[in-house]
């Protein structure tokens, strides 16, 4: 007997009124929090070009991000190039 017939005879064995459904909740929340990360950066790279393109220097969008003029521009500096 083959594969495919043996997995066929075990699909068909299953019941599925008693299988127990696993709770995946928690798996769902890193999901959207992972698409609410993915919308938020793309939000933040957006403000950062619009800032650059009104002639913001790096100096001052560091201190609308909180951190230094190098890390503000090693973040997005390659990101605004596309």
């Amino acid at each position: 007997m083959d594969e495919t017939s043996r997995a066929e005879r075990l699909l068909d064995a299953l019941d599925p009124t008693a299988a127990a459904a696993e709770n995946t909740e928690d798996l769902r929340a890193i999901a959207e929090a992972a698409d609410t990360v993915a919308a938020d950066e793309a939000r933040l790279t957006e403000a950062v070009q619009i800032a650059r393109a009104h002639g913001r220097s790096w100096t001052r969008i560091a201190v609308a991000l909180g951190v230094s003029r190098q890390a503000a521009r090693q973040r997005f500096a390659d990101r605004l190039r596309a």
